[in-house]
Parts: structure tokens; sequence; C-alpha cells
């Protein structure tokens, strides 16, 4: 896949949900206010804070596309795990702001009875919520995109926190009042699970941990096929954003001409690359396959 077919896919998914939020975000607060239900409500403050957060990522995507420079010689793919961390520090904030609403209105006592208008805001919104999800996912899987994961997890904790808040808004709408922040204040530990699990991942990657086992397997598996190759000694890899960086340590005959090692380092390059798209740079290291050798490392 082309460098800016990448890029036109992520920005679409992008354009998408920052319109989509700002639309959601606009009728809950709108029905939440004059249907008198504070889930509601509270549901259009969440979309906000998913406004800013596509916000951010928005940015985070514009200056992890640049190409590498003389500072950053590995490309700027790292704002995107950055980004995704942020992203996960506003979901984390929501579900504090969310479970203290709903303790406070609890402890308050008083309910309004929500009109009709509130319910039918809750259950639209988990259909387009969800809808958002899996497109989302679809395209950032495909791309290995943490900054458009990271925004798929927010559509489905959105749709979670839906289906909790049409629960509460609409046994408060039944009669049964304290439904409403009672649905609200669980939804908030669904929220916390998303922001957390979405923190770890991009820590994880913004530390340059492995990436899935599969994946490298893959790799490995691909380049041991090439002709000239006697085993792989070592496979390591990072994320740099949308893209894999890869360390492969190769053995190969001790007396091939430095052209011949050469010329079959770039034969595995060019067929990892050819087979695994999010791949952005190989880098080669020859062993000589026939006699022990130790690895010269400080980490």
């Amino acid at each position: 896949m082309l460098r800016g077919e990448r890029f036109n896919k992520a920005d679409r998914v992008i354009r998408i949900g920052f319109w989509s939020n700002a639309v959601l975000m606009a009728v809950k607060l709108a029905a939440g206010h004059y249907g008198h239900s504070g889930a509601v409500f509270a549901d259009g403050i969440e979309s906000a804070c998913d406004f800013i957060a596509i916000g951010l990522t928005i940015i985070a995507l514009k200056v992890g596309r640049k190409p590498c420079d003389e500072d950053h010689p590995y490309g700027h793919g790292k704002v995107e795990s950055l980004s995704a961390i942020l992203v996960s520090l506003v979901i984390c904030g929501t579900g504090v702001w969310v479970l203290y609403g709903a303790a406070s209105t609890v402890r308050e006592g008083s309910y309004e009875a929500p009109a009709l208008i509130a319910v039918v805001a809750a259950a639209a919104t988990i259909v387009i919520k969800e809808s958002l999800y899996r497109y989302s996912m679809r395209v950032g899987g495909s791309l290995g995109s943490p900054a458009l994961l990271a925004i798929a997890k927010d559509h489905r904790k959105d749709a979670v926190t839906s289906i909790a808040t049409l629960i509460g808004v609409g046994g408060a709408y039944l009669g049964v009042g304290i439904m409403d922040p009672i649905a609200a204040g669980v939804t908030s530990f669904f929220i916390f699970h998303i922001g957390v699990h979405t923190f770890r991942t991009s820590a994880h990657e913004l530390m340059d941990g492995q990436p899935e086992q599969e994946v490298l397997d893959a790799i490995s598996r691909l380049a041991g096929s090439v002709e000239g190759v006697d085993q792989v000694h070592e496979i390591r890899a990072r994320h740099s954003g949308q893209y894999l960086i890869v360390d492969l340590k190769l053995d190969m005959p001790p007396d091939m001409t430095v052209k011949h090692s050469h010329d079959i380092a770039t034969e595995v390059k060019k067929r990892i690359f050819d087979h695994f798209n999010n791949v952005g740079d190989v880098m080669i290291h020859i062993n000589p396959s026939d006699e022990p050798h130790e690895d010269l490392i400080r980490l």
C-alpha cells in the first residue's frame, strides 16, 4: 500500500469520527437538557471529550506522517502512540466525571422523569457508535495505526456507555428514577477499563515493546525461505506509528562474497515489504553460519 493511500484512509476515518462526534455531542446535550436526563446530558459531555481527543489525534497524524529528517532518522510515527496516551487519559477522565455525577445524583436523591427524546438519543448513539467502532477497527487494524485503534476503542466505549445510558434512561422513563444515575455509575467502570487498556498498549509501543509474536514468526519464516539464508539468528521489531521497524540477524555461508550476501539481504527486505505493508524499514545484520559468535550489546 502506497504511503499516500495509507494516509488518505486514516484521514477518512478521522474525519468521519470527528464530525460524527460533533453532531452526537450537540444532539445529546440538547436531548439531555430538554429531555430532563442527567445520564444523556453526561453522555453529551463525554462526546465533547471525544471531540477534543479526536482533534488531538488529527494533529498527531499530521505530525507523525512527516518524513524522517536529521533529528528524527526513524520518522515521527511515535507521536501517534503519544496521542493515544492522551486519548486514554481523556477516556479515564471521562470515567471519573461520569462516576462523580452519578454519585452526586444518588446522594441528592432528586430524580426527574426523562422525556422520550432522551431515550431515542441514547438508542441512536448505540447504533452510530458501534458502526464507527467496527469501521475504525477495520481500517486501523489494516494500517496498524495505534492512533486509529485508540479512537476505535473510544467509539466502542461510547457504545457501551450508551447501552447503560439507554437502560438507565429507559427505566427512569418508565418510572424507576434511580436507574438513570445507577446506569451512569456502572458505565464509568467500563470506561476506566477501556482507558487503562489503551494506555497500557500505547505505553508498550512508546517503550519499543515487541509486536505480536505471530507477526514476528511470519516475518522470520519469510526471511528464512530466501535462498542463501541458512537461518534467522534473531528478529526484533518495534512500532513507529503505523509502521514496524524490523531488526534481523541472518546466518549465511562464511565464504559468500559481500556483494552476494548484500543481494540476498536486499531480496529478504524486498519480500518483507511485498508481504507486510505495515513494515516501514528492515535492518539486516549478517553472521557466518558455521562458527559460534557472541552478540555485542549493552542493553
